[in-house]
């Protein structure tokens, strides 16, 4: 599907303050590695993630989701009456029932005629939720909305590491499906979409496209619902079919961007993928044929931030100055479902809002290169 008259006015992040490495992680694992003799360094060679941060512990998703949305709100000469329509799509929210956009909604102080809800899809919550703000825009139904999410990691990371620490019966092999779970982190993030018959100068969402292979359902899953009362679940993942099944996916949905879009390989000047490793990039890029030299990453300092992760890069990309004014931007969303999300952006004039580091982390931490093994 194509877009004619809807920018990306903002993005705005909010970064919590407490870092965790990974050797810190594998400390707390101790017993296990010694018990099943994993060498240390195990974690983050693997991942390529040598960090990432966590929200206090009871922090509201839905609390520092208000603080994001009105950092990006606050941002663009845009009246709150005027957003029509505001989507809370993370995977975390602050309850089952009811919506935890209520609660950002009734923060931020938005007119009542605003569309306020929540929006759930893995890693594509915000992708999907800016694709459904973006047709109300192009048929004018309204001329503004908001899409924001926040992911805490804390309660899965704890969880999960409980969980390896009681567990006697583990094995080399047995553990594997605990170990993504290892590498989440948490950020927050908002995008704000405006009409371009308005904001003409913004960056321009020209293409979205999605593809569906839910035979793969259960290659990715949390505990059921009930688990969510406690906020703490247990998440099992085929790390291996779940990378192979996402590539494939990701590879069908990638043709169909580039042939929406009119864009040929070497017209795209920036990618910018979902954040789960170095591994998984690798293949990514290889598969689609695409270069490493054009794409934007922040996992190795932030982990996979979930939903997030890819808005959370693309405002990293444009903070330190990987995408410019007319640049193709090709977003490559993939997440368990398994589901694919892509937008092609032409950029513009996006802010940039919210606590990201001034300068690019990687500058000082180990470089792409080191973090992909290449």
């Amino acid at each position: 599907m194509r877009f004619e008259h809807v920018g990306l006015a903002v993005i705005a992040v909010t970064l919590p303050e407490e870092r965790l490495t990974s050797s810190a992680i594998e400390s707390q694992l101790a017993p296990v590695y010694e018990r099943l003799r994993l060498p240390p360094g195990r974690l983050e060679l693997m991942s390529g993630i040598f960090e990432r941060r966590c929200f206090p512990s009871g922090t509201w998703p839905g609390v520092v989701s208000i603080a994001t949305a009105d950092a990006a709100l606050n941002s663009i000469p845009l009246e709150r009456r005027d957003v029509g329509c505001l989507i809370h799509a993370s995977v975390c929210r602050d309850f089952l029932e009811p919506a935890t956009a209520s609660r950002v909604h009734a923060g931020l102080g938005l007119s009542t005629d605003c569309w306020v809800y929540d929006l759930s899809n893995a890693c594509l919550g915000l992708l999907n939720g800016a694709v459904q703000i973006a047709h109300l825009i192009e048929h004018q139904v309204i001329s503004a909305g908001i899409v924001v999410g926040t992911e805490q990691s804390r309660p899965l990371l704890e969880t999960t590491i409980a969980s390896l620490l009681a567990d006697q019966s583990l094995t080399r092999q047995s553990i594997k499906p605990a170990f993504a779970s290892l590498t989440i982190g948490s950020a927050s993030c908002a995008w704000v979409l405006v009409d371009r018959r308005r904001w003409p100068n913004t960056s321009r969402l020209e293409v979205a496209v999605a593809r569906a292979d839910t035979q793969h359902f259960g290659l990715c899953a949390s505990e059921s619902d009930q688990a969510g009362e406690a906020m703490a679940p247990l998440m099992e993942t085929d790390a291996e079919a779940l990378l192979e099944a996402g590539l494939q996916t990701g590879a069908a949905n990638f043709e169909t961007l580039t042939s929406q879009a009119g864009w040929s390989r070497a017209e795209i000047d920036r990618t910018v993928c979902h954040q789960v490793g170095s591994r998984h990039r690798a293949q990514m890029l290889e598969r689609f044929q695409l270069g490493r030299e054009r794409d934007s990453i922040t996992y190795p300092w932030l982990g996979n931030t979930g939903s997030v992760a890819l808005p959370v890069t693309l405002a990293a990309a444009a903070r330190y100055g990987q995408v410019q004014s007319n640049d193709a931007v090709a977003l490559l969303g993939i997440g368990s479902g398994i589901n694919s999300v892509m937008l092609g952006v032409r950029w513009g004039e996006t802010a940039i809002a919210g606590n990201l580091p001034e300068t690019d982390p990687l500058r000082t931490g180990p470089s792409p290169a080191d973090v992909d093994g290449g």
